[in-house]
């Protein structure tokens, strides 16, 4: 039952949800439009919400988050409480820790209009702060019933009380910037981990020391808006349910998902995500969010009714003209977020901004960034308002923003994703580099133009090495242990016949298909997993390194791990204390990548000589200046870094034949080089710390097959550069 103010600042009299007699509640006045969401004032909350075509609003406020129906409902009047698109209302004496929803009404018009009001169904506040999922039935929600009972709700949270102890965002630049990138739930939630409260943002905490010890400078979370954990995706091979692991199905996008907090019913969310952040801050480590802008839970015309679908679905979503019951989908996930209307890009700017300026988040990769290229009828714009109001907006303006430049419905920019700001997951570097290394031919140039920032795909004026995000492995696709362990894919575990995830992975076993005890293929795999790790961070861009890549971490041949919430996809915290010389190789070549500029160096090579007279790159094969360009069968590349303002040089090699090599090496009068990493080298050896680089002698050096080579140029008077 509802009852209305008879004037906009009378106190409502409301019935509560047992039938019990009326009682006096507190005062209803017409509060103000924005901001959206539900905002603490001195004397209770102001709500509002977005609505262009609704017809009829209901607030709902629970007495508490278990309630199975509201105590009060408040029926906002379209006199009083309704300004052009937004619904809204002051409520007095409310305040942190209320529990509240809405219901709609309005035309359900879904092959003309694109409209799905159903005022059975309790809807979420899409601006929403924190959300409850401890009723929600996602299977019964799908049903034409009344949903109350089994629907989620939204919390009102106070912002302001937490101390933040001076902490800001750290605004490390992108040319120093190491990417660690890791699923919140799957750093911890093996009893390997052996933290307090497995899988949840304290347990990161937990973590800190051994990522300072690696020596990242920045962590990369998979998705940590508020997604559906308990939607059955389907049931694996023995029966057991396969859920949404990764996250990439958001519901609340303003809110920490409930199911990282250690006490998701006591309204710590933000807490807990917060104490994360700032312990992460302490130890010099950014925070980056995976970012999903282009779907959202509610799914295509089978799924539930949330809060988008509920209360503009036909603004938030792409819909077919011809029939707007049916979603476009350009992500494979059922639905697309139509983000360049204005009321979306709103709410994707407004989102992105509240977690900078109240979370002190560092910055954003963004998932299938490209579907955010799209307009009204799906097509690619020129000019995407969305993606150009991230890149100019003042709150943002030093936030990292990333795309992954593709979505699921073929629209690819690489290289050329709109605006200058955005940095682009470079899949041409992931293929390039794993085609090189496991010996495929004719790759040097492509690999040299991979080395560089790869300058060929970033050619717009302004856009430098640091757009490029270079990377060999990710959350998506296999680890870079089965990368050198598996020819092929073994998915099977998915319950979908081996079907999903990326046929071609450019991957090689060393001879061996998974796990062995040949000691000669695993010394082979664990210097190919080197060679990889050298290329990737002897190369100028900013290079991202998937968690557990660096103790070799396993998912068994899985390369799409995203409904595995268990032992294939959580990190072997056993494992990484007994694989200490892949983890001690990739801690050493950080650190060395850190100590050398030229390798980080922010700009494309341009041909510039340093105080010896020479050029900042010159490309060498087997033989001096003789690079295999035009080879087909070419596996073998050099090249020779000049070191500007003190910075020594270096001369690079990389051997992908598979058998050993000698190569030239330039002379640099006054100089000797001397080795600070060779891949074939045994542990201890492979990668050398600057005082215990070993000298060079002769004019050639000989590199074995399959192997990564680093020289540095030391003064013949024997100082040690700095």
């Amino acid at each position: 039952m509802t009852t209305s103010p008879t004037s906009p600042t009378s106190p409502i009299r409301q019935r509560s949800a047992d039938g019990a007699a009326d009682r006096m509640d507190g005062t209803v006045t017409p509060g103000r439009a924005q901001p959206l969401g539900a905002t603490l004032t001195p004397t209770g909350v102001n709500f509002s919400v977005f609505s262009e075509q609704a017809t009829r609003v209901e607030l709902l406020l629970f007495d508490s988050y278990e309630a199975l129906a509201p105590s009060r409902v408040i029926h906002l009047h379209a006199e009083d409480n309704h300004s052009y698109h937004f619904w809204h209302c002051h409520v007095e004496g409310l305040g942190a820790g209320q529990v509240y929803a809405y219901r709609m009404d309005g035309p359900h018009d879904t092959r003309q209009r694109g409209t799905r009001f159903n005022p059975r169904k309790v809807l979420l506040d899409p601006y929403a702060r924190a959300n409850i999922n401890t009723l929600w039935d996602r299977v019964r929600a799908l049903g034409p019933e009344d949903n109350c009972a089994y629907a989620m709700r939204s919390m009102v949270v106070d912002l302001d009380t937490y101390d933040w102890e001076g902490d800001e965002p750290l605004r490390t630049p992108m040319a120093d910037t190491v990417i660690y990138e890791m699923h919140v739930g799957g750093l911890t939630a093996s009893p390997s981990a052996r933290v307090t409260n497995p899988g949840t943002f304290s347990a990161v905490v937990e973590k800190i020391p051994y990522l300072v010890e690696l020596g990242v400078t920045a962590v990369e979370l998979l998705p940590v808006f508020d997604f559906d954990e308990r939607q059955v995706l389907r049931s694996g091979p023995k029966g057991t349910p396969l859920r949404n692991y990764w996250g990439y199905d958001p519901f609340g996008f303003f809110a920490p998902h409930t199911g990282y907090c250690s006490d998701p019913c006591n309204c710590t969310h933000i807490t807990e995500f917060r104490d994360m952040v700032k312990a992460l801050h302490k130890a010099g480590i950014e925070v980056i969010l995976d970012v999903v802008f282009n779907h959202t839970s509610e799914g295509n015309e089978h799924g539930p009714t949330i809060s988008f679908r509920g209360q503009a679905n036909e603004i938030y979503y792409h819909l077919w003209p011809q029939d707007r019951r049916h979603y476009m989908d350009f992500t494979g996930c059922g639905n697309a977020i139509n983000a360049n209307h204005p009321a979306v890009a709103k709410f994707i700017i407004e989102c992105l901004e509240y977690w900078v300026r109240e979370h002190h988040v560092d910055g954003f990769r963004f998932d299938l960034a490209s579907e955010l290229s799209r307009g009204a009828e799906g097509y690619e714009m020129d000019v995407p308002p969305v993606l150009w109001g991230i890149e100019l907006s003042g709150t943002l303006s030093e936030s990292k923003i990333i795309a992954e430049p593709w979505d699921g419905g073929g629209l690819y920019q690489m290289g050329r994703f709109p605006g200058k700001r955005w940095s682009q997951w470079n899949g041409p570097f992931r293929d390039d580099v794993r085609r090189f290394v496991r010996g495929d031919g004719g790759m040097v140039g492509a690999i040299a133009s991979r080395v560089g920032g790869s300058r060929d795909l970033f050619r717009q004026e302004g856009e430098l090495p640091t757009n490029s995000i270079n990377f060999v492995t990710c959350h998506d696709g296999f680890t870079l242990n089965d990368l050198v362990s598996y020819d092929h894919k073994h998915n099977d575990g998915n319950g979908e016949a081996n079907a999903d995830g990326a046929h071609e992975n450019f991957s090689w076993n060393c001879g061996v298909e998974g796990p062995t005890d040949d000691a000669e293929v695993q010394r082979l795999r664990v210097r190919q997993i080197k060679n990889h790790a050298a290329l990737l961070l002897l190369s100028r861009g900013v290079p991202m390194i998937l968690a557990g890549d660096e103790f070799r971490n396993s998912q068994g041949g899985n390369n799409n791990a995203y409904c595995q919430d268990n032992e294939i996809s959580w990190l072997d915290w056993d494992q990484a204390e007994k694989e200490d010389e892949v983890r001690r190789f990739f801690t050493e070549m950080i650190a060395l990548r850190k100590r050398h500029r030229t390798l980080r160096a922010p700009r494309f090579f341009s041909g510039r000589h340093n105080e010896r007279g020479l050029p900042d790159v010159t490309w060498h094969g087997t033989r001096l200046e003789q690079p295999g360009w035009d080879d087909p069968e070419a596996r073998v590349l050099s090249f020779t870094l000049a070191g500007f303002d003190g910075d020594p040089d270096l001369h690079v090699i990389f051997n992908m034949f598979h058998l050993g090599l000698d190569f030239e090496l330039p002379h640099i009068s006054g100089h000797r080089w001397t080795r600070l990493v060779d891949t074939a080298q045994s542990a201890g050896q492979d990668v050398m710390a600057p005082a215990d680089a070993v000298p060079v002698s002769g004019a050639t050096y000989h590199a074995h097959g399959r192997s990564v080579v680093l020289l540095e140029a030391r003064p013949e008077d024997g100082d040690t550069p700095r």
